[in-house]
């Protein structure tokens, strides 16, 4: 008795509709998780502006304490060139239907919303946005106590993306976070680390000319007002004084923290004296492989 032939047809029958069923289940769970996908994602980036501000300590705060913290800030659209906050009509004008859902970093990919920056690019983003995204956090009298500025440059083996804070003066650094790299476990990921990032409370941003007046120097080789570096990871180093300068520099904030300086009747040489005093203040109680 010959053996049944097989069915080919039948089999790749089979085969399509398996995957088409997996297909539809993979699918499925991707929209299900979508969801708290995105809540885990703004978890995340408000825990970390929270870390930037001093408000958060990873060891005992809780998912709780990011959301009623957060309430204290506002959310502002700042025009970078000309340095001034964008209202919802500004907004709706300049094709940003709502404001918290607006981001900076996709905005670069649209060229309405982001300007070449070509040949003077320090920072190597390749494009920086028209428009910023900035929290602030006022006092009871209305006035900004706090602002937390989002920064990103590029660092060793890709962009770094964090968060840089600056009291009320607009000059004196009060913290910094990173939540995005791609930098060498051990070596330029450092900059995560709390010990690091502490170095840059207390540090002033502008000299009494205005000029960006820190960075981070070589590891070893201590320079006034700039964060010592990392042993083994110049170019991570680098890559973040870069960004720091670039980012408080006219073609990042600096028109904005003019103003608001200006706003608050402040001067660059009152506020340059204030964190001048604020890091002596804090200095006193601050206790192998090569990436370049």
């Amino acid at each position: 008795m010959s053996k049944p032939k097989s069915n080919n047809a039948k089999t790749i029958s089979v085969a399509l509709t398996l995957c088409l069923v997996c297909s539809v289940l993979v699918s499925a769970v991707a929209v299900g998780l979508k969801p708290a996908q995105v809540e885990n994602a703004r978890l995340d980036r408000n825990k970390n502006i929270l870390v930037a501000a001093g408000m958060f300590d990873p060891a005992s705060d809780t998912a709780a304490d990011v959301a009623e913290r957060f309430k204290d800030f506002d959310v502002e659209i700042v025009d970078l060139n000309q340095g001034n906050y964008l209202d919802d009509d500004q907004l709706l004008d300049v094709g940003i239907p709502d404001r918290n859902a607006y981001d900076a970093s996709q905005a670069t990919k649209n060229q309405a919303l982001s300007e070449d920056l070509g040949n003077n690019d320090p920072a190597g983003i390749g494009r920086v946005p028209k428009y910023a995204k900035v929290y602030v956090k006022s006092d009871d009298a209305g006035q900004p106590e706090m602002v937390v500025l989002p920064i990103q440059g590029y660092g060793l083996w890709g962009t770094i993306y964090g968060f840089l804070t600056l009291e009320s003066d607009m000059n004196t650094i009060k913290g910094i976070s990173f939540y995005e790299h791609k930098e060498t476990p051990g070596l330029g990921a450092r900059i995560e680390e709390p010990e690091w990032r502490a170095k840059w409370s207390g540090i002033h941003s502008y000299d009494e000319n205005g000029d960006v007046a820190t960075g981070v120097s070589k590891a070893g080789t201590p320079r006034d007002n700039w964060v010592d570096g990392i042993s083994g990871a110049t170019l991570t180093g680098r890559g973040v004084s870069n960004m720091i300068q670039f980012w408080l520099g006219e073609q990042g904030y600096k028109p904005y923290l003019d103003a608001l300086r200006e706003e608050s009747g402040q001067t660059i040489d009152n506020a340059d004296v204030q964190a001048a005093q604020s890091t002596t203040e804090l200095a006193a109680p601050v206790a192998n492989g090569k990436e370049a």
